[in-house]
C-alpha cells in the first residue's frame, strides 16, 4: 500500500485506484517522435479524439521504490531491449462520476501528482492485443512525492514539467502543450468508463522518452508538486 503526503497539511492519502487509465500521444512533440519510439500506434497524425489504454494497480510504486525490469522479458532475446521512462502529469478522482461536462471536471478531481509511465517498448510494440502488457509490469507506475490538492494548484493546464535520467535533464515541455486539456480529458474518459473515488489519469508524456538500465535514477519533477525519484534494477 503506498501512502502520499498530502501537500500542505498533516494528512497522507492512501493510493488505491480500481483502474488507471492513460493517455498516450497526448503531446505533439512526442508524436513527432514517434519513428524514434517506433510503437504500434504511433503515427504523424494528430489523433482526434484521447488515445487511452490501461496499466494495472500493480504497476504501482512509491517515492525512493526501485523500478524493476522483469527478468523473463530476457527470454525473448531482443535485439535491442528498451524499458522507457515517461514523465506525466497525473490526477486522482475526488468521487463516484459519469458523463461529466468539460465545465464540471475540476469538481470531480481530488489532487494531482507525478508518475512515470513506465513502459516495456519491445513488448508494447509487439504484442498483437497492444500496449496493456508493456506497460501494466509490476513496479512499472511511480506516483508521488505527494498528492497537490485540486485547489492547490491553481493552474494544471500551465505546469514545467521535467525528466532527469542520472542527474541529466531528458524531458522538458509545460502541460500547455497537451493537446487534450485536462477537462476535456475527464469528460472524454467520464463517457467511456464510470470513475470511482481514487481512479488514476495520466495525461501523456512529452518529448523525449528513451531507455533505462541497472543502475540508473530517473526524476520526474512537476512545477508546484515535486521530484518523484526511482532507481532502476533488473530482476535476478
Amino acid at each position: 500500500m503506498i501512502s502520499l503526503p498530502i501537500k500542505g497539511t498533516k494528512e497522507v492519502y492512501t493510493v488505491a485506484p480500481t483502474k488507471i487509465i492513460a493517455l498516450g500521444l497526448n503531446y505533439r512533440d512526442h508524436i513527432a517522435e514517434s519513428v524514434s519510439v517506433n510503437v504500434k500506434g504511433f503515427t504523424q497524425d494528430i489523433p482526434e479524439e484521447p488515445v487511452l489504454f490501461p496499466k494495472m494497480p500493480n504497476v504501482l510504486i512509491g517515492p525512493g521504490d526501485s523500478i524493476i525490469i522483469p527478468a523473463f522479458t530476457r527470454k525473448y532475446n531482443f535485439k535491442e531491449p528498451r524499458v522507457d521512462y515517461e514523465a506525466e502529469l497525473a490526477f486522482i478522482i475526488k468521487d463516484k462520476c459519469k458523463n461529466v461536462p468539460k465545465e464540471e471536471a475540476y469538481k470531480h478531481i481530488l489532487g494531482f501528482t507525478c508518475m512515470n509511465d513506465v513502459s516495456q517498448r519491445n513488448i508494447q510494440t509487439g504484442d498483437k492485443s497492444g500496449w496493456f502488457r508493456g506497460k501494466s509490469f509490476d513496479t512499472f507506475g511511480p506516483i508521488g512525492p505527494c498528492l497537490v490538492p485540486a485547489e492547490s494548484l491553481p493552474d494544471p493546464g500551465n505546469l514545467e514539467i521535467f525528466c532527469r535520467l542520472n542527474g541529466k535533464v531528458v524531458q522538458h515541455s509545460n502541460t500547455k502543450n497537451m493537446i487534450f486539456s485536462i477537462p476535456e480529458i475527464v469528460a472524454f474518459v467520464s463517457a467511456n468508463f464510470t470513475l470511482q473515488p481514487g481512479d488514476i489519469i495520466l495525461t501523456g508524456t512529452p518529448s523525449g522518452v528513451g531507455p533505462m538500465k541497472q543502475g540508473d535514477t530517473v526524476e520526474v519533477e512537476i512545477e508546484g508538486i515535486g521530484v518523484l525519484k526511482n532507481p532502476v534494477i533488473e530482476e535476478n
